[in-house]
């Protein structure tokens, strides 16, 4: 991140205070001579696949899994309550909205002196920006997923409609595609995940919804740049272009397989999944870039992406950062997890681009490289974005908005209005100064 140096002091007092007494020792002694175990929690798919590689090529450490639900199914209750306890495992996986409020809690421990300069050389810098706050590291990015584009290329074809690279253009799309199929939409406004949608969206298009000020938390989630997105959207909205729906949902799948739905704006890794969900758009789907506000000056959000984080119960530091610098680092790791089943996530070490590249069958793409264009994509991310410290209620109070949104009562700004303000109360009540200025 660019931080003023008043901006790290401020962090750096607020994660000293809420983290002090936190950390467990860093014993790192072999019991009776043999392995050292550590324990390790993920959602991730492949896991058991990654933690089978590394106990199978390592001796002096050995790691004991456990599959947990994913975040929103209970995943991140389970962590913070076996924190409380003071029983979390010595690794577990945290999303990158999360990881602030995980850290202000003292769930995860300060790993900047743990983490190797080889390993933290060989990440894209943007993604080791949203796991570092005021210079202090507290996880290591395993893939971050640049926003990009998914297509029906067979209906642009069909209906001469052109793949938009700017917004101006995929809302003319949008208005050709309507009116050459009045049943077909260009892509959908979520009403459940949708906040982290419009987050990514404003992302790329300059906001900030947190930043510091000297001691104080700013949080700004209808500054200029948002209005400018929410505005865009709700104009889609109005005149209706776009779907309203649950993301994920059984509807929305069945839109895309029926190609009422043409495209999906969304991170990379959606792209591995509209492959498993959607078995019959095989051959029919393209990835593009994402659109542009200004192709002079292309820049990018995210949307999705994990972390390893080491926890601040953690006996055995060394070597659960040796475990995790290896799932991040090594091409064994990933062809391991990708032994799972398909995969589009972009690896945060660009170094292992070619890796992912030869595991995956691209012929649902008609071989179209996309991890040559991930790579490109990835490149764009604007690096000045920041989560919040509470982002679960954050991302709950704007999807609650968004329902309303699409279903007539109340504007897509709206909704995210409210969420900064249900969510201020929650930050003031970690002993934050919080300011909306």
């Amino acid at each position: 991140m660019r931080w003023t140096r008043r901006a790290t002091a401020a962090l750096l007092t607020i994660f000293a205070m809420l983290l002090a007494g936190c950390s467990a020792g860093d014993s790192s002694d072999t019991a009776g001579g043999g392995p050292v175990h550590i324990t390790f929690w993920s959602a991730l798919r492949g896991s058991q696949e990654v933690v089978d590689e590394f106990n199978r090529t390592h001796t002096k450490i050995k790691v004991d899994f456990e599959q947990v639900p994913s975040g929103d199914q209970g995943g991140w209750a389970k962590l913070s309550n076996a924190a409380r306890a003071g029983n979390a495992p010595d690794v577990a996986t945290i999303e990158y909205p999360q990881l602030p409020g995980y850290a202000i809690d003292g769930v995860p421990r300060d790993i900047t002196k743990l983490l190797p300069d080889s390993v933290r050389r060989k990440i894209l810098p943007q993604a080791m920006d949203l796991t570092t706050f005021g210079g202090r590291t507290y996880a290591v990015p395993v893939d971050i997923e640049p926003m990009v584009f998914l297509y029906r290329k067979d209906l642009f074809t069909k209906n001469d409609i052109p793949v938009p690279k700017t917004w101006a253009e995929f809302e003319s799309s949008a208005r050709k595609l309507k009116e050459a199929d009045p049943r077909s939409r260009i892509a959908s406004l979520f009403t459940t995940g949708g906040t982290l949608y419009m987050a990514g969206y404003s992302w790329q298009a300059g906001a900030r919804w947190y930043d510091t000020s000297g001691e104080t938390w700013r949080v700004s989630m209808d500054d200029a740049p948002t209005r400018k997105v929410t505005a865009y959207w709700q104009r889609l909205l109005d005149d209706d272009l776009v779907r309203v729906e649950p993301s994920s949902s059984q509807q929305w799948r069945a839109h895309l397989r029926s190609g009422e739905t043409a495209g999906y704006l969304a991170g990379a890794w959606a792209a591995g999944s509209m492959m498993s969900s959607t078995p019959s758009g095989k051959g029919k789907w393209a990835i593009a870039p994402f659109p542009q506000w200004d192709l002079k000056k292309p820049t990018l959000g995210t949307q999705g992406g994990s972390t390893f984080m080491v926890t601040k119960d953690s006996n055995r530091p060394k070597e659960a950062m040796e475990f995790i610098s290896w799932m991040v680092t090594s091409p064994a790791a990933l062809r391991a997890k990708l032994s799972s089943g398909v995969s589009s996530a972009y690896p945060s070490v660009p170094d292992l681009v070619p890796v992912a590249r030869k595991e995956m069958d691209t012929s649902y793409y008609s071989g179209q490289d996309i991890f040559g264009l991930f790579q490109k994509q990835a490149e764009l991310i604007d690096p000045r974005w920041k989560w919040g410290p509470r982002m679960v209620s954050t991302i709950s109070s704007g999807d609650d908005g968004l329902a309303r949104a699409g279903a007539g009562s109340g504007t897509i700004l709206d909704a995210l209005r409210e969420a900064q303000r249900r969510t201020l109360p929650d930050l003031k009540s970690l002993g934050l100064s919080v300011t909306t200025n």
